[in-house]
């Protein structure tokens, strides 16, 4: 079961975030501090907590402003307020056992503030409609089934009297044959079936068709239940969550018990690095605090098992926490035989030690912040996530913060590898946590005013320029690093140029169709008039590079400059027009993807502009797109050709566009070879 969109409302800074799309892997929040990126995560973990996540209390997590108008002096009840929704995409393993009519089905679910769970399917079997119909079949049904026993010489009139004890609060066109509804009724058919004569067709299919009704509500419950107990479990961890190096297993056995834990958030990493062990604290605690056998070799063997159980388990979930930990802190398989971690019990006594690359154990709290949070993070993901829970959902509230940045890169990668079996959701506003080709992936939140609450645009738009600039610094870090570091350079004119090419080029070369030389940097300059500070800068560094520019005026402005044709000279100056199919006048990048980017748009904007672009065969369909669709914009259209390109190929583009691309390919190859 994958997540597909959410959306939170009623909790404390938000009212209503509205429908946010979630990706399939990864989705990234980012916003400036207040905005409610954690208390999105915090009300998402709660549609499916783990075991011991308090649930909703109206008085802390309703929206304070709101709390005395509507819960204390009773105008709404906890039970009809809506907190986080979800919609979920039913897998294969989802649809084991439930009839063929539920394939094309989604799954929503609500948690509400009272912290009970409703529930339905949409685009499957929809619940049967209270009719008129159906009205009078039941009241046909009634007068036969009265008929039948008067005929019985019983003039006993509770037929009718019981069938209106179940639909008398029944509204005709308003009423679903659903729920505590379908039973009454079933059970009110079922107590007729012996006086229905076999012979009778009409009323025996009459009787057939009705309790048909209740048995298509049976099902449609029997599926919401299965499908609820296949919800992921979410997985909540912010940096405040650390794991303790040194544990008196006794005292916390015993705090445990009492529910003495004074600090949550202190203490949830301790009793999930318990939990990974695969021990209860006081099993633990009762191991090492065990006395010494008898003099014989029976009571030797029942001491000694259970403590090489408890060694070789902790050996185990030490070496697991090394390979996963080294995987990003050493990158590259470098000093393989440094910073392994131990979880160690001597008596009471529980600690975590980092062996260096010399065998010389450190305790855990004497290595790094970043370091301390990283071995915190795996162990609450193994024991929440990667173990009883394998089809969680993660929620990372500002991951590695105190991580390097470089660190950070690594990591992101990593978050990447886990999203692929978990799908993962984090905050962040950290510009090394956002891949460059990674905004597709974003979601910025923001919250103008207190009294609208939070928002989450699906798209990377944002009125409070704090909320981009996460953005900002991971495309400008990414340019500042790719500009002297590869040999050959393709200035672009803008970032969606980079998108459309990217993304194309990566179908071309699956397809065996073209390829684009590995070798080759793309920059986008950020607009036509900057592309020859950058060409130049980059040529004065003797590095190779080429330009590919539009063919509408600005192009043509940029590529006429005097300092530009100097720098390159007109063989690495390319022009969309040199490939572009057709007659079109001043065609831009988009021209060379005109058939695809109309069913593209049209699944984006929801309007289809078909016959127009057709009918305009010389006009750039990108002014066509600004003319027919209200609200339109190039890197809208860019994001969501981006999102297309991920399930499709090569085959799906006209033959016109694979032309044009790689020729276009080839001629950037031969400008750079």
């Amino acid at each position: 079961m994958r997540l597909k969109r959410a959306r939170i409302q009623n909790y404390r800074s938000i009212r209503d975030t509205g429908w946010f799309d979630v990706d399939e892997a990864k989705t990234i929040l980012v916003g400036p501090n207040e905005a409610g990126k954690t208390a999105i995560l915090e009300a998402l973990q709660r549609l499916n907590a783990p075991e011991g996540v308090e649930p909703f209390n109206p008085l802390r997590d309703y929206p304070r402003k709101l709390y005395n108008e509507h819960i204390q002096l009773g105008k709404l009840q906890a039970s009809i307020i809506p907190v986080v929704s979800a919609e979920f995409v039913l897998e294969p393993e989802d649809l084991r056992g439930l009839p063929e009519s539920y394939a094309a089905a989604t799954y929503q679910v609500t948690r509400m503030l009272d912290d009970s769970v409703e529930h339905c399917l949409e685009d499957g079997p929809s619940a049967q409609l209270f009719t008129d119909e159906v009205r009078k079949d039941l009241g046909r049904m009634a007068t036969y089934a009265r008929e039948r026993i008067e005929g019985d010489g019983d003039t006993d009139p509770s037929v009718e009297e019981e069938l209106e004890e179940v639909i008398g609060e029944w509204r005709v066109g308003k009423t679903t044959i659903d729920g505590e509804r379908a039973v009454a009724l079933a059970g009110w058919l079922e107590s007729l079936e012996d006086l229905i004569d076999e012979g009778d067709v009409d009323e025996d299919a009459r009787h057939t068709r009705l309790l048909g009704y209740t048995r298509e509500a049976e099902d449609r419950e029997s599926a919401l239940q299965t499908l609820w107990e296949r919800v992921p479990v979410f997985v909540y961890y912010s940096d405040y969550f650390r794991v303790r190096p040194n544990i008196h297993l006794s005292h916390f056995a015993t705090r445990q018990e009492q529910n003495l834990l004074d600090d949550n958030r202190f203490d949830y990493g301790n009793k999930c690095l318990l939990k990974l062990l695969g021990f209860e604290a006081r099993e633990l605690a009762s191991l090492g605090a065990a006395p010494d056998p008898a003099d014989n070799a029976d009571a030797f063997e029942a001491f000694r098992v259970p403590l090489d159980e408890r060694s070789i388990q902790l050996n185990a979930a030490s070496t697991r926490l090394t390979s996963e930990i080294r995987k990003v802190w050493n990158p590259g398989g470098e000093r393989t035989d440094a910073d392994t971690v131990r979880v160690i019990a001597d008596g009471q006594y529980l600690k975590v030690v980092v062996q260096d690359e010399l065998g010389v154990e450190i305790e855990f709290d004497q290595r790094s912040a970043g370091f301390q949070w990283l071995v915190s993070f795996f162990v609450v993901f193994f024991a929440e996530a990667a173990d009883s829970n394998a089809n969680a959902i993660l929620l990372l509230d500002e991951p590695g913060l105190s991580l390097h940045g470089l660190k950070q890169r690594q990591f992101r990668e990593t978050v990447s590898q886990l999203a692929v079996g978990n799908q993962t959701i984090y905050t962040t506003h950290s510009p090394f946590l956002v891949g460059p080709d990674e905004l597709d992936l974003v979601r910025v939140v923001e919250m103008n005013d207190r009294d609208t609450g939070t928002k989450v645009h699906v798209s990377v738009l944002a009125e409070d320029p704090a909320a981009l600039l996460p953005l900002q610094e991971a495309l400008g870090y990414d340019l500042a690093q790719s500009l002297f570091a590869h040999q050959r350079n393709l200035v672009l004119e803008g970032l969606t140029d980079y998108w459309y090419l990217e993304a194309t080029s990566q179908l071309l070369r699956s397809a065996g169709i073209a390829d684009l030389d590995s070798r080759i940097s793309l920059v986008p300059a950020g607009d036509a008039g900057k592309v020859v500070y950058f060409a130049t800068i980059l040529h004065a560094n003797r590095l190779k590079v080429a330009a590919l520019l539009d063919s509408d005026n600005a192009g043509d402005a940029a590529a006429n400059q005097e300092t530009l044709i100097h720098t390159l000279g007109n063989r690495r100056i390319l022009r969309t027009s040199d490939v572009c199919p057709g007659s079109i006048s001043k065609p831009e990048i988009e021209d060379l993807l005109r058939e695809t980017l109309i069913a593209v748009a049209d699944g984006e904007f929801g309007v289809d502009v078909t016959q127009t672009v057709r009918s305009q065969p010389s006009r750039p369909i990108v002014d066509v797109f600004a003319d027919e669709i209200t609200g339109f914009s190039k890197y809208r259209l860019g994001k969501a050709y981006l999102k297309w390109t991920q399930s499709h190929e090569a085959g799906d583009l006209t033959e016109a566009e694979r032309d044009a691309w790689a020729k276009l390919i080839g001629q950037i190859n031969k400008a750079l070879k």
